[in-house]
């Protein structure tokens, strides 16, 4: 689940407040509207003023659930690379086969070549 604040950044919005709700919770028009405050401009203690006005939020719900769609498109098709980045051989291990490597033996980086080929065939590109 993508939230709010993901989605606000990816459409530029900026100079709002979101009221304490639920993350976890299906963000729904309703719930975006009672939830996000637009700073529209300063009281005389410099304090900012806040509308609940849907025509002063310079974005709009079918916007914000488009970019939402997109964005969860976009982070369920890249799943894979989540699933791979944990079991991948560290840098350590590579730093390592690397220096074996100059000195002329190849087998360290030939195990970590196959380490993350492994990984690669355990997790494929969709």
């Amino acid at each position: 689940m993508i939230n709010i604040t993901t989605i606000l950044n990816a459409l530029n919005v900026d100079e709002y407040m979101l009221l304490s709700h639920d993350p976890e919770a299906e963000l729904t028009e309703e719930t975006f509207n009672s939830i996000f405050k637009k700073v529209t401009g300063a009281d005389s203690n410099g304090n900012a003023v806040l509308s609940s006005n849907p025509a002063d939020f310079g974005v709009t719900w079918a916007q914000v659930d488009a970019k939402r769609d997109e964005l969860e498109t976009q982070y369920t098709a890249t799943q894979y690379q989540r699933n791979r980045q944990p079991e991948y051989p560290s840098l350590a291990v590579l730093a390592d086969a690397l220096y074996w490597s100059n000195q002329g033996d190849n087998t360290k980086l030939d195990e970590y070549y196959a380490a993350c080929a492994a990984v690669k065939a355990k997790y494929p590109k969709p």
